[in-house]
């Protein structure tokens, strides 16, 4: 038993359009494997669970910022990381160290990816794609969010957005974490950084921050494939993630653009 809380990781890795996600965690319902792409989703039982910092070790797999061994019922391969992107500082800010229902992390924005993984007998070559890795502990999911990531722009651009209902100290807000990299440089749009919400539906997307103004527009191109998330401890209820979802980005200081993109490989979920 795992006292009602979870802790989950997610390595996102892409090779033009092949999408691939391994999703180990553990929860009071046991510790688990849950794999994604383009095709569907595979979930895996899991003997044991050990962390050590952003290393984790579950059956005979190995998860970490340098890249994972993976050796499940069918699924088999190596991958390797290189030129992680950490964040300036923890995405939750001052957040991170209060109670809170659901934390999140991000380990890397962006790195290489090279290896290979055969999937029922098919294998996947990534050659120098692109990868991300992010976490997740708490007792909870937040009971409606926006979730979206991608890093596979034409230009070097990677983002990372989550708009969620948190609740907190016997109320609940709309809480906000963003993050781009775009030219070595970080922007970040945050609650604890006075972001407004100035749009938030499923299609569209509009956050401003002192003089940054954050324009995204959304187009899934299906209802996603169906995955397990935490609730009250239990891998217990079920999510949405679209692997393949088109995404424009606009992002502007004072009415001048930074940065404007677009992408066909987004992966997103909305609840």
């Amino acid at each position: 038993m795992y006292n009602k809380h979870f802790e989950g990781w997610y390595y996102k890795q892409r090779s033009e359009n092949y999408m691939l996600a391994f999703i180990p965690g553990r929860a009071e319902s046991g510790a688990f494997v849950q794999m994604i792409d383009n095709s569907g989703t595979k979930n895996f039982e899991m003997p044991d669970f050990y962390v050590n910092g952003n290393t984790v070790r579950t059956g005979n797999c190995i998860f970490s910022p340098s890249g994972a061994i993976v050796q499940l019922p069918g699924v088999v391969g190596t991958l390797s990381y290189g030129n992680t992107t950490p964040l300036c500082s923890d995405i939750m800010g001052p957040f991170a160290h209060l109670p809170m229902q659901c934390k999140h992390g991000v380990v890397s924005m962006y790195h290489t990816v090279n290896g290979s993984i055969i999937i029922d007998g098919e294998k996947h070559i990534f050659n120098g794609g692109s990868g991300y890795t992010e976490k997740d502990c708490g007792r909870s999911f937040p009971k409606s969010y926006i979730w979206l990531q991608c890093n596979d722009f034409p230009i070097p651009c990677s983002v990372m957005l989550s708009i969620a209902h948190i609740p907190f100290l016997g109320f609940s807000f709309s809480g906000c974490i963003c993050a781009i990299i775009y030219q070595g440089q970080e922007y970040r749009f945050a609650t604890y950084n006075g972001v407004k919400i100035l749009k938030a539906e499923n299609n569209k997307i509009c956050l401003k921050q002192g003089d940054l103004v954050l324009k995204i527009k959304i187009r899934p191109n299906n209802s996603g494939h169906s995955l397990f998330a935490p609730k009250n401890g239990k891998m217990s209820q079920v999510i949405r993630e679209s692997c393949d979802a088109y995404i424009s980005l606009h992002l502007t200081r004072s009415g001048q653009t930074i940065v404007k993109c677009e992408s066909q490989y987004a992966t997103y979920e909305k609840r």
